[in-house]
């Protein structure tokens, strides 16, 4: 017999996240330079709203490259949606956007992340923050909501700030529009270029006036989320803490150049 200190410790090693083959199964222009890419991935495990997939191109030469994409979709659905915004220099997102069709086939692996994620078990407030493309993984989490029967979702009211450079620039803009029937939803767009004639809302970049008059009150303690551009993304995320809200639920994804 022994008191077991002798035994070596069992070891959990972590989940090891397959590549997988994706079939296009629908291709949604979204923006002159977005496009959605809804794919059917037998095996896929299933995701939480907010996680992300690698995407990999193999060239005839051998030659690999692959990119990270947030998940567009609801985890309730059956097939999976990632939105691309083209880069005119990218190695990637030009053939995902331009070359790619219905019945092409991409490689993926995921789902990938745990910290920038929701679901209906955290709860709300929702206060959501995006930038241009950086509404994809919050739009993720604003499909979750709906799919929710109502005495759920009215646990969890949601505030979307939007900024895009113009009214042509807002990714899934009719569904950004109508959100606006859900009354546990409130949408606040800013466009910070070009605005459409009898336009009425902000016209500047994300500031501390407008983040002091859109949030949810810090005594509400609002789960927050912000994606986009990584200037906005910290400039919202100290501002957001100068106001009052805690760190801890203030919870945050960039993309582009760091310099």
């Amino acid at each position: 017999m022994t008191d077991g200190s002798d035994v070596a410790p069992s070891v959990v090693r972590p989940r090891r996240i397959e590549w997988r083959a994706a079939t296009v199964t629908d291709v949604i222009r979204e923006t002159a330079h977005a496009k959605t890419l809804v794919m059917d991935v037998p095996g896929w495990p299933g995701h939480t709203a907010g996680q992300h997939v690698d995407v990999r191109l193999t060239a005839e030469d051998g030659y690999q490259a692959q990119r990270s994409y947030s998940i567009a979709s609801a985890p309730s659905r059956s097939t999976l949606a990632i939105t691309i915004e083209r880069l005119d220099d990218g190695e990637v997102s030009p053939y995902l956007t331009d070359a790619l069709g219905v019945g092409d086939r991409v490689e993926l692996r995921g789902p990938i992340g745990g910290y920038f994620v929701w679901e209906p078990s955290i709860g709300g407030p929702l206060f959501l923050v995006a930038g241009g493309s950086g509404i994809v993984p919050l739009m993720a989490m604003l499909r979750t909501r709906a799919t929710l029967p109502a005495p759920i979702r009215a646990t969890a009211p949601a505030t979307l700030l939007y900024s895009s450079r113009g009214w042509d620039d807002v990714i899934y803009r009719d569904e950004v529009i109508a959100l606006a029937d859900d009354p546990g939803v409130n949408v606040v767009q800013t466009l910070t270029r070009s605005q459409p004639s009898g336009w009425t809302g902000f016209t500047r970049r994300i500031d501390a006036d407008m983040l002091a008059e859109v949030a949810p009150a810090p005594s509400l303690r609002p789960n927050i989320y912000i994606c986009g551009p990584t200037a906005l993304v910290e400039t919202a995320a100290q501002i957001l803490v100068e106001l009052g809200h805690e760190p801890a639920r203030v919870k945050t994804e960039r993309f582009g150049p760091t310099g």
